[in-house]
């Protein structure tokens, strides 16, 4: 009997890297979709976006573009949680906070994705996992003071950007949890995705519509491909990916893109931005990915021995 996925098994391993690549470069390009457009109207044209290519990709597979029982109600709760509210708070949270402040706040998704998880669908939390998320949540608290010292705003700000941050991480959390249930496991994952980002998109346009008016949009060739991007790249490619993710390893250990994406999102910002780390900012990341490596090890294999017989138990992390 083979020992279960973890996120160091190759076929979770790649796609984990290629999504936590991907999700850091986009809290960058999330800033520039902000100032003339509403956050409400560039989260809608995002899943527009991104549903057009799901769809279409559904196609291409010849896959039947629709759901069955109670895959109709479970992708509108679905695209509700991560493709309206969630992006929703993130967008308006970086009216108020940096996006590197509201990238490590987000750090933060693994301790719901985890709890969640463990009551929801009785995935197993090993001690060596919560002692590293411990040691990796430190870490994200030194890059949170860090980042909240160089914000240039005031405290009201910040408290109204973090209280933003968290709702929205609470969203994603409950999508994350959702997509490990056995309603989601009964879908097609692409045509679901697909409706949920269409269900989503649809909630944003008409939450934009009453609360700001008409639509809205900036001609310019960088806010357009900022779209392009976010809408096909950062979602209609990853989001199956994590999900799948999810239906292998559990929410819990999927969430540790989440504590990787703003290092990576600080690289890029350094590269593109001229950002500068911070002691606490180094410091904070090799404590997260000391957490990562403890969390995710694996423990070496010790032989049992019985009359004649050799057992290797197998390590069911």
């Amino acid at each position: 009997m083979s020992a279960p996925p973890s996120l160091l098994t190759p076929r979770v391993l790649l796609p984990f890297l290629f999504v936590t690549l991907i999700w850091g470069s986009t809290w960058i390009v999330i800033t520039g979709q902000l100032g003339v457009v509403p956050p409400s109207w560039s989260v809608a044209y995002r899943f527009f976006v991104g549903a057009a290519a799901m769809f279409a990709y559904a196609a291409w597979r010849g896959e039947r573009l629709t759901l069955s029982g109670y895959g109709w109600g479970f992708a509108a709760l679905l695209g509700t949680a991560q493709f309206a509210f969630n992006f929703n708070f993130v967008y308006r949270a970086e009216l108020h906070i940096t996006s590197g402040l509201v990238a490590v706040l987000f750090a933060l998704l693994i301790v719901p994705n985890t709890l969640l998880g463990r009551v929801f669908l009785k995935t197993k939390v090993e001690g060596r996992f919560l002692l590293g998320a411990g040691i990796a949540i430190v870490g994200v608290g030194m890059m949170i003071l860090q980042e909240y010292r160089a914000a240039a705003v005031g405290a009201a700000e910040v408290l109204i950007g973090t209280a933003l941050t968290l709702c929205g991480v609470m969203s994603a959390s409950a999508s994350n949890v959702m997509q490990g249930s056995n309603i989601a496991r009964a879908q097609s994952m692409v045509v679901m995705i697909a409706w949920a980002m269409l269900f989503g998109a649809v909630g944003d346009a008409v939450f934009a519509w009453v609360t700001i008016g008409p639509p809205v949009i900036e001609p310019t060739s960088a806010y357009l491909v900022g779209v392009l991007y976010l809408g096909v790249i950062a979602s209609a490619v990853t989001f199956p990916l994590y999900f799948n993710i999810i239906r292998a390893v559990g929410p819990g250990q999927a969430a540790w893109s989440s504590v990787l994406i703003p290092i990576i999102a600080m690289g890029f910002s350094t590269i593109f931005e001229g950002y500068r780390w911070a002691p606490l900012s180094i410091g904070g990341g090799v404590v997260a990915l000391i957490g990562l490596v403890i969390a995710v090890a694996k423990r070496p294999e010790r032989p049992s021995v019985s009359g004649n017989m050799v057992a290797v138990p197998v390590d069911a992390d």
